[in-house]
C-alpha cells in the first residue's frame, strides 16, 4: 500500500466516524455509556492513523537530512584532497626557494621560509560559500604553478652560473705560497736577455701538492719540452690551465677533477732552476695573465 493510499484510507475513515458521531449524538442522552465507548474507539483509531502518518513524514525528513549530510561530506573530502595537493606544492616551492637561497649565496635571514608571512585586515567576516572556496583554491593553484615555473627557470640560471664560476680559474694552484715570477716580459734566467714568460711561478718545495684551480677534465698529462711533467685541465668554457715542472703526476687524461683537488706534486723537471709551480691560463687558445683570475693572492711576491 502506498503512502497516498494510506492517507486516503485515513481520510475516508475520519469521514465515516464523523457521520457515525452525528448519528449517535442524539442517542447519547439516552445511552451515554454506548456513545462514550463509540467515541473513545473512534478517537483511538484516528489517533493511531495520524501518529502513523507523522512517523512516516519524520522518517522521510531524516532520510533527506542524511543524504544532505553525505553530500556535504563528499564535498569536504574533495576540498581536503585539493588542500593536500596545494600543501605539497607549497612544500616543494619552499624547498626550491631554500635551494635558490643557498645557490645564490643570499645573506642569512634574508629569506626565511619557515617564518610566517605577516597579514592583516579589518571589517566584519562572513560565511564563505563552497563555490567561492573552490574558486579561491583554483586561483591559488594557478599562482603556485606560475611561481614554480619562474623559480625553476631561476634555479636553472643560477645553477648554470654556479657551474661557470666553478669552471673559471679562481684559486691559487698551491696553498700558502707567493709569486716568484710574474706574467709577461722578464730577463731570461738561463741565457740572459729578454724573454716572455707565459705564466706565473709560485714558490714550492718538491712534493708540495699542486691543486686544480677550477673544475674540469684532464686533457693532457705527460712531458712537454721545456715544461717537464705537465698537467693540463680543460674547464669546458674556453679555459685551459697548465701546471708545469712537477715531480710527479697524480691524474691521467680523461679524469674529472674538482676545484682544489691535488693533481700533481711540485718539482723542478724540465727547464727549471729549482722547485716551483709554473701556472698558465689559456682562453680560447690564447695565453692570458693568470693574475686577473687569481685576484690579490696572485699579486703577493716573496
Amino acid at each position: 500500500m502506498t503512502f497516498n493510499s494510506l492517507n486516503h484510507l485515513i481520510h475516508h475513515t475520519r469521514e465515516r466516524f464523523a457521520r457515525l458521531g452525528r448519528q449517535t449524538a442524539g442517542q447519547a442522552m439516552r445511552r451515554p455509556g454506548v456513545a462514550a465507548g463509540i467515541l473513545l474507539a473512534a478517537g483511538t483509531l484516528f489517533g493511531a492513523g495520524v501518529g502513523f502518518a507523522g512517523t512516516h513524514h519524520a522518517d522521510s525528513q531524516q532520510a533527506q537530512l542524511d543524504a544532505t549530510r553525505t553530500q556535504a561530506q563528499r564535498e569536504l573530502n574533495a576540498l581536503a584532497a585539493r588542500l593536500g595537493e596545494l600543501q605539497a606544492e607549497a612544500n616543494r616551492l619552499n624547498a626550491l626557494g631554500e635551494r635558490l637561497t643557498r645557490t645564490g649565496q643570499l645573506a642569512d635571514g634574508e629569506f626565511d621560509f619557515d617564518k610566517p608571512v605577516g597579514v592583516g585586515g579589518v571589517g566584519a567576516t562572513r560565511d564563505i560559500a563552497p563555490s567561492e572556496l573552490r574558486g579561491g583554491l583554483d586561483q591559488l593553484e594557478s599562482q603556485f604553478k606560475a611561481s614554480g615555473e619562474q623559480l625553476s627557470v631561476l634555479e636553472s640560471l643560477l645553477f648554470n652560473r654556479k657551474l661557470d664560476q666553478e669552471a673559471t680559474p679562481s684559486r691559487m694552484p698551491i696553498a700558502n705560497s707567493y709569486v716568484t715570477s710574474g706574467f709577461g716580459g722578464r730577463a731570461d734566467p738561463f741565457g740572459g736577455g729578454a724573454a716572455f714568460h707565459k705564466g706565473m711561478d709560485f714558490h714550492a718545495n718538491t712534493g708540495d701538492p699542486v691543486l686544480a684551480v677550477a673544475d674540469g677534465v684532464v686533457s693532457y698529462a705527460g712531458v712537454r719540452s721545456g715544461y717537464g711533467n705537465v698537467v693540463e685541465i680543460d674547464h669546458g668554457n674556453g679555459y685551459v690551465t697548465r701546471y708545469a715542472h712537477n715531480s710527479r703526476l697524480l691524474v691521467q687524461v680523461g679524469d674529472l677533477v674538482r676545484s682544489g683537488q691535488q693533481v700533481a706534486k711540485a718539482g723542478s723537471t724540465g727547464r727549471s732552476t729549482g722547485a716551483h709551480v709554473h701556472f698558465e691560463v689559456w682562453t680560447d687558445g690564447v695565453v692570458v695573465n693568470p693574475a686577473k683570475f687569481l685576484g690579490q693572492a696572485a699579486i703577493k711576491r716573496g
